[in-house]
């Protein structure tokens, strides 16, 4: 299963003084439930940026202005490989809706632990503990 060609995934790791927000997969999609960072899977000639921006129209209902690369990841499920890019960004306009997600938290650095993520989001988790830099306002 090594082989598979990794589904190329942009995510947003959108910051604003009511903490981080994440975002619940949907029923009926892989992973249904758990919680994640908002983003999706990129087009073929579509840049990792235009793709986040994409996506959170569609999934939140916001623009957003995407910043750095803070952290990449490569993970292998049994049934797929996804490697996944994920960016720094802030609310540009809009508030954020549950359009293509089932629900959507702002979280604290010290709430992070109490939600179920991916395993693929698990080394970003450890990260985001481990830089409280990040979490800083623009």
């Amino acid at each position: 299963m090594k082989n598979l060609v990794p589904i190329e995934v942009a995510a947003a790791l959108i910051f604003t003084k009511a903490g981080l927000l994440i975002a619940q997969r949907p029923p009926g999609v892989h992973l249904a439930g758990l919680w994640e960072f908002p983003g999706g899977k990129r087009e073929p000639a579509e840049s990792y940026e235009c793709c986040l921006v994409r996506e959170i129209r569609e999934e939140l209902g916001c623009e957003v202005t995407v910043g750095p690369l803070l952290h990449e990841e490569d993970h292998v499920y049994p049934e797929k490989r996804v490697r996944i890019r994920f960016f720094k960004c802030s609310l540009a306009s809009g508030e954020p809706q549950a359009l293509g997600c089932a629900s959507f938290r702002w979280v604290l650095c010290s709430d992070l632990l109490h939600y179920t993520f991916p395993e693929a989001d698990q080394a970003l988790l450890g990260h985001l503990l481990e830089h409280p830099e990040w979490w800083g306002s623009e």
